[in-house]
């Protein structure tokens, strides 16, 4: 007998094992078990030939029409040919110098064909194909019928391993299978309607009924959201077991005299953000909060209420930025909003890679003494020459943008520090429910007054080519008009992205959009050098690149006014302000997705003068690309816009998988389709955790974290 925790091995042999580990990093039987056919076909059903995609690995039922052997002309052999159709496609399979396979692949003969699609003289065919023939009559006309209705799995397969040898491999640890352990609690369980562990296996891997299987799939689901929101929970009661230095501000402390001397009123959502904050730094145990919120609705300023609150217990605060740009921008936007009065006292910091050696080791020695209250930087942060005297708070701005590794290794820098997370880009309600479970969330909704706000528009080359020219016009009149604009572009050099991608961050071409990107800013740099319109305006270039150095002097240069056009890559995505900046132009907008649309957009229209966003693109109407473009001109709402890119791109993109390969790989639950079924499994599994914080009472439970988490998975669980 063998257990979901057994290795592979022992239930299977080695040379198996082997293979499905190289296919899948399947280890264990559960690993195996875990893995879910991906649809069902019937015993008699014929699936349609003539709509195979060509070059993919493919698994279809289909029926043997005719079988000839013919010689090779030009070596020695010969060459099988197997006609199989579905009825009203047919298809080769080709076999060489196997002719005995003529024997069994008999006209009228069905089973599973596994191989990929390629084409020969025309017609389609498999080279080598594996297959799995049902019953033949010697096995009896009545079995045969008996099992014509029976649910045929067809599972993800690769062309090494094909869905036939995982059905096989999959019967046979079935067949060899011990109890299982449920992860619900009993009354839970019986309450939904839902099946034990074990006959939920058994009826998604060999149901004898269609109608088996969804019950099957729901239990499955259940169990999934279930364990996730339970380790989830249960990583947030551990980070609350900690002790944390409670970090509390005077009545008359740095933060009173900030705040006294703002010349704005903090938004509502400024002002509850910021007593949560408040309130987590003065607790028992570490902070873990995650702030998101709107383009420009002043995250920075609530981060910077929370770094005054921890520097008046003597501790410092680290925010790590995404690119040497946005660092920089941080420190030059702290010191003004400080003043004269609190910036010396808190002495923002810069600390980059792009620094001179003295101006790092000046940065790392103010840093180490606990001179700088406030340090700010990249991935120069993380390095082992940087220390603290007391780092008591560590800032993520734009979380995507960091693993879970680069996240704790500062967070390592500290004694249990409180940790605040930043994003721009909002998360659907299910997703930071299934992602950021173990965090507290708050959410930023209202803009600063005084926002003249941005108007987008779709500018359609397929449809209407001449307003191409229109667009160049219209940013020569914004420039008149004494404003500045920005030109975004997908890669940096078109021509040299055929041969080598040079994407600062590349979208990739999506369907709908043209196969190769048309204008990097090279490309469109050499055309405003001929523009009319563009010959006294101040143009300059900016992308990844560049030396440090260069890029933030070209980006204080456009802050001043100096410059009037920037044409830029996705390297001014994040954090950039200026706010005289009217208008930006996307190109190939299709390239992009709604969240990063949107995040650059948010570039513009961030003082008194209103935005314009025009978002260029050839993409047909009608296709995934348009639409992508089309969601993102209708509403500035980036919640609203983060809803719609989880229904276009789905879950498995939008999760991504850098943050927790546990949060990622999620098998039957889908985030979007099976929201009210987390939000019941969260609200469970709070109750168990909290009465049963180290699962003793729940081995089941227990078990099926630690299988789902591996080693890895856990730790990084831990670190965020």
């Amino acid at each position: 007998m063998v257990s979901l925790e057994s290795r592979l091995q022992a239930a299977v042999g080695d040379k198996t094992a082997g293979a499905l580990k190289r296919a899948f990093g399947m280890e264990t039987v559960g690993d195996l078990l875990a893995h879910y056919p991906r649809r069902y076909a019937k015993r008699g059903e014929l699936t349609p030939i003539d709509s195979l995609p060509l070059g993919e690995q493919v698994t279809i039922v289909a029926e043997v029409r005719s079988a000839t052997e013919r010689r090779m002309r030009n070596r020695k052999g010969s060459i099988l040919e197997v006609v199989i159709s579905d009825g009203q496609g047919a298809l080769v399979l080709t076999f060489f110098n196997q002719a005995w396979r003529a024997n069994e692949l008999t006209p009228g003969r069905r089973g599973i064909f596994s191989g990929k699609v390629g084409v020969y003289r025309g017609a389609q065919q498999f080279a080598h194909p594996d297959y799995q023939l049902f019953e033949d009559e010697a096995l009896g006309r009545m079995q045969a019928q008996a099992r014509s209705t029976e649910p045929v799995p067809i599972y993800p397969a690769t062309s090494t391993v094909a869905s036939w040898q995982i059905k096989k491999t999959v019967d046979t640890v079935l067949d060899m299978l011990d109890d299982v352990p449920d992860p619900l609690p009993e009354p839970f369980r019986r309450a939904r309607g839902l099946l034990d562990a074990r006959s939920a296996l058994e009826r998604t891997h060999r149901p004898e009924t269609f109608e088996q299987i969804e019950q099957a799939h729901e239990t499955l689901r259940t169990h999934e959201a279930f364990v996730l929101q339970a380790a989830l929970l249960q990583q947030r009661e551990q980070v609350r077991a900690l002790s944390a230095t409670s970090r509390p501000a005077a009545a008359d402390g740095l933060l009173a005299r900030f705040d006294a001397a703002l010349p704005f009123a903090l938004t509502p959502d400024q002002q509850s953000v910021g007593r949560s904050i408040a309130s987590d730094l003065e607790g028992a145990w570490p902070m873990n909060r995650l702030v998101q919120g709107e383009v420009g609705s002043g995250k920075t300023l609530v981060a910077l209420r929370a770094m005054l609150q921890v520097a008046e217990t003597g501790g410092q605060a680290a925010l790590i930025a995404p690119t040497e740009v946005l660092a920089a921008q941080h420190v030059r936007s702290m010191a003004r909003m400080l003043g004269p009065q609190l910036a010396p006292e808190l002495m923002p910091t810069l600390l980059t890679g792009q620094l001179s050696a003295a101006e790092r080791r000046k940065a790392s020695l103010r840093a180490a003494s606990g001179q700088a209250r406030i340090v700010v930087g990249t991935h120069a942060l993380l390095s082992a020459s940087t220390t603290f005297a007391d780092l008591g708070l560590v800032v993520v701005d734009e979380q995507h943008r960091f693993g879970v590794e680069q996240r704790e290794t500062l967070r390592a820098k500290g004694t249990a520090p409180h940790v605040l997370v930043l994003t721009a880009t909002p998360i659907p309600r299910t997703v930071a429910m299934t992602v950021f479970g173990d965090l507290d969330v708050s959410t930023i909704r209202t803009l600063p007054a005084g926002r003249a706000g941005i108007s987008s528009f779709v500018a359609p080359l397929a449809e209407k080519p001449g307003w191409f020219a229109r667009v160049w016009e219209r940013i020569a009149e914004e420039v008149a008009a004494g404003h500045q604009a920005f030109v975004v572009c997908a890669a940096i050099d078109a021509e040299a992205a055929v041969k080598d991608d040079t994407a600062d961050e590349p979208a990739g071409p999506s369907e709908g959009a043209p196969e190769r990107t048309r204008w990097g800013v090279v490309q469109v740099q050499e055309l405003l050098s001929r523009h009319p319109a563009f010959e006294n305006l101040r143009v300059a270039i900016l992308h990844g690149r560049m030396p440090g150095d260069e890029k933030d002097a070209i980006m204080q240069s456009f802050a001043r006014g100096d410059l009037d056009v920037l044409i830029a890559t996705t390297v001014i995505e994040v954090g950039v302000d200026v706010p005289n900046a009217s208008t930006m132009v996307i190109l190939e907008a299709d390239r992009f997705g709604v969240s990063q649309l949107h995040q650059l957009r948010g570039r513009v229209g961030r003082g008194a003068v209103p935005g314009l966003c025009l978002l260029v693109t050839e993409a047909p109407v009608g296709t995934p690309a348009r639409e992508r473009v089309e969601a993102v001109a209708a509403t500035t709402d980036g919640f609203e816009l983060a809803e719609v890119d989880l229904e276009l791109r789905g879950e498995g993109d939008v999760l991504g998988d850098a943050q927790s390969g546990a949060r990622s790989s999620l098998r039957l639950l889908r985030v979007v389709k099976d929201a009210e079924l987390i939000a019941i499994a969260r609200h469970e599994a709070e109750r168990v955790i909290l009465s049963d914080p180290t699962l003793a009472d729940h081995p089941g439970l227990a078990a099926s974290i630690d299988r789902r988490l591996d080693v890895e998975e856990r730790a990084a669980l831990a670190k965020n």
